[in-house]
């Protein structure tokens, strides 16, 4: 495997640090007692005090026996600083002028332990006297610059790249994690609905003999045990129904679906779908169903019912108007298909 330069001195740097009695993989836990967005949005409670803080290295300024860094947790970014002068022994100064100068590099792991305060130009940060070496990173990552007007040059923004390689995606464009987040809040907001109504979350088979509840192209695989072909799920929809007719009032599952077809951005031959059945309902029922969850979801992602799709506010508090197939077309394109005279 050919190793670009940056690769090679970061191997090397691994060997130095080796070298110098300090693992650059420890085994053992380090237990943090603050996050960055906690300290930026609580300055008051924190300052003055000491924390401990971990994450990624993900920006160094140095100035001789002074630098500033920028650390990057699972909650955010915050500065950090450190003097040498400062530092009370010669372990932790080699630390700072062999360690955190010549050997740490952007996306490395490191914890970090100092007292809290705001700098001369008003930037909350963390005055650290303590490091510890967490992971060391083998592969660089793209370094994206913001000038002073805000603009960003040498951002990870090509398309291919972002979807294929997530965890560079997440680590340096911050916004990204939001989706990842909200996702998870969707879920928890569905399930806790489902869940008060009384309905039962369930899972079905992933691997069916027969490919059922949707017309799609499914993937094959082989059960040597039975030596017969099984197929994955194109749909769930088939087991749920089972179970309404097995005697379950109302039952739902999050399911991985498999459909082996045509892919873009937006259609993956892997995707997570919800199905629900309820017995004894119409599609009146169904309709006010979806409203109330709908509402239910917005508030448990968002904290509102109110949400902002590009240009456009969409508030999704019920209840909703209620509108013919028909007479939507009629009332967007003018065109009438209904037939009448």
């Amino acid at each position: 495997m050919a190793l670009s330069e940056q690769e090679i001195l970061r191997r090397e740097a691994l060997t130095e640090l080796r070298n110098l009695g300090i693992e650059p993989y420890p085994a053992a836990e380090f237990i943090t007692t603050a996050y960055s967005s906690e300290i930026l949005n609580n300055f008051e409670k924190f300052e003055g005090k000491e924390v401990v803080l971990a994450g990624r290295l993900m920006g160094k300024r140095i100035m001789g026996k002074a630098s500033f860094a920028e650390l990057k947790d699972s909650e955010g970014r915050i500065q950090v600083y450190v003097s040498r002068d400062d530092i009370s022994n010669d372990e932790e100064k080699t630390m700072y002028n062999v360690v955190f100068k010549k050997l740490l590099d952007i996306g490395d792991f490191i914890g970090v332990r100092g007292t809290v305060f705001k700098t001369q130009v008003g930037e909350i940060s963390v005055h650290i006297y303590g490091l510890t070496v967490l992971a060391k990173a083998l592969k660089p990552l793209p370094v994206v610059k913001i000038d002073a007007d805000g603009k960003a040059h040498d951002a990870f923004a090509d398309p291919e790249q972002r979807y294929r390689r997530r965890y560079v995606d997440l680590t340096v464009n911050d916004h990204v994690k939001d989706t990842f987040i909200k996702r998870t809040k969707l879920f928890n907001a569905m399930r806790s609905f489902f869940n008060d109504k009384g309905y039962l979350e369930v899972e079905t088979p992933v691997l069916q003999p027969i490919p059922g509840g949707a017309a799609a192209r499914p993937f094959i695989t082989h059960h040597n045990s039975l030596d017969i072909p099984l197929y994955m799920r194109i749909a769930n929809e088939l087991y749920l129904k089972r179970l309404i007719v097995g005697g379950f009032e109302g039952v739902y599952e999050f399911s991985k679906n498999f459909r082996n077809e045509g892919m873009d951005r937006t259609h993956n031959p892997e995707f997570t779908a919800m199905e629900i059945y309820v017995a004894y309902k119409d599609y009146n029922w169904m309709m006010n169903f979806t409203e109330n969850l709908l509402e239910h979801c917005a508030i448990g992602v968002n904290g509102t019912s109110e949400v902002t799709f590009g240009e456009h506010k969409i508030n999704f508090k019920a209840p909703y108007a209620r509108v013919t197939m028909t007479d939507s077309i009629k009332h967007f394109t003018g065109f009438d298909i209904s037939g009448k005279k």
